[in-house]
């Protein structure tokens, strides 16, 4: 009982300086001293998303406030219990500990996933680096994980692109996932990911390491991010299979170049070429929207005169299956020790790590 009241200490103290407690206690009394004065009110739209965010940020405090309230009462009441030997007192303070536990779970995503895109839907593609075959057979491994994960934590995911290696793998592909905080979820497994293993692919069993990177976009409204038609390359070709084989005589796949910015996508699994080009345009969409925030995030960072450390091309995670099992998330020094377990999708462990780094500020 006493592992167990610890254990919830330590992961609230996590999530107050994940979610910045001090900086937001500070954010609220600036916020305050400028509602105290005289010409707050003059302009009415700056003053009413003031005193929207003001509002926000006190529900946010007050809500970390009383769960560590509430858990200090039960730290004190277990105590008091122990010593005086009060089963009945005991039985109380656990069944409240449980409780107070799925609370926390609760509360745990609105604290930590607070951006404006946070909620929507993404699309997450994965597409093989450095490795060759073993790099295609990596990224098809991945996209199971991924798809794996999505359906534990009932999200819908589904394959709207993907392009089969030569001999086997896929060398690239993009999932549509839907659900609640999906984006939010997720954002933080953009990056490069590398195994290490003995290669399937290697007649003489040596050890290779293989690379993929895996980018998540959130899944913008149409009018959120304009397209120029000008500005877009469109082309057709046939869907095809594994091996090069043709899965269709007609040219339903689209490809779509986005001129200003190089951006390619690809879309070839809808059944008509309209319905690929629709579902390309959405992915574009969502890159253009991810690049614009990335932009953003680069210029305050230059304001404050720093370089963020993390970037699109950033290694984010090492799966190692030879000459030992771990799984290392480079970022949060978090190790896992279950690589068959990751690998079929349980990577909350470095999902919740990451989230209450802070690093999610960088996102």
């Amino acid at each position: 009982m006493e592992e167990r009241l610890r254990d919830l200490k330590e992961r609230l103290e996590r999530l107050g300086q994940g979610i910045g407690v001090e900086e937001l206690r500070e954010r609220i009394r600036a916020l305050e001293a400028e509602m105290a004065r005289p010409d707050f009110w003059a302009d009415r739209s700056s003053a009413q998303a003031k005193a929207k965010e003001l509002e926000a940020a006190r529900e946010r405090l007050q809500s970390y406030e009383t769960l560590l309230r509430e858990l200090e009462d039960l730290e004190i009441l277990w105590q008091l219990a122990s010593e005086e030997e009060d089963e009945g007192t005991k039985a109380e303070v656990q069944e409240r500990l449980s409780k107070l536990e799925e609370k926390f779970s609760r509360a745990r995503v609105e604290f930590l996933l607070t951006g404006p895109y946070d909620p929507n839907d993404c699309f997450l593609s994965i597409n093989a680096g450095a490795g060759g075959t073993d790099a295609m057979d990596w990224a098809e491994m991945l996209l199971r994980m991924y798809t794996r994960f999505s359906e534990r934590a009932g999200f819908e995911a589904r394959l709207v692109d993907e392009t089969p290696g030569e001999e086997a793998g896929i060398k690239s592909a993009t999932l549509e996932i839907r659900g609640r905080y999906a984006y939010g979820i997720l954002k933080g497994e953009t990056g490069v990911h590398r195994l290490v293993r003995i290669s399937p692919f290697d007649a003489a069993r040596r050890r290779h390491t293989s690379f993929a990177a895996v980018t998540v976009t959130p899944i913008v409204p149409e009018g959120d991010v304009e397209i120029n038609e000008e500005d877009l390359i469109i082309e057709t070709f046939r869907s095809s299979g594994p091996g090069g084989q043709h899965m269709q005589k007609n040219e339903t796949a689209v490809r779509i170049i986005h001129k200003p910015t190089g951006i390619v996508v690809t879309c070839q699994n809808e059944r008509s070429q309209y319905q690929n080009k629709m579902t390309a345009l959405k992915i574009l969409r969502a890159r253009l929207r991810a690049l614009m925030e990335q932009e953003r995030v680069k210029k305050i960072e230059e304001l404050r005169g720093e370089l963020s450390e993390i970037e699109w091309g950033h290694q984010i995670r090492s799966y190692v299956l030879q000459p030992y099992q771990l799984v290392k998330d480079h970022r949060t020094e978090v190790e896992v020790g279950n690589v068959e377990a990751v690998l079929d999708g349980e990577i909350w462990p470095f999902i919740w790590a990451w989230l209450e780094s802070g690093e999610k500020a960088r996102a």
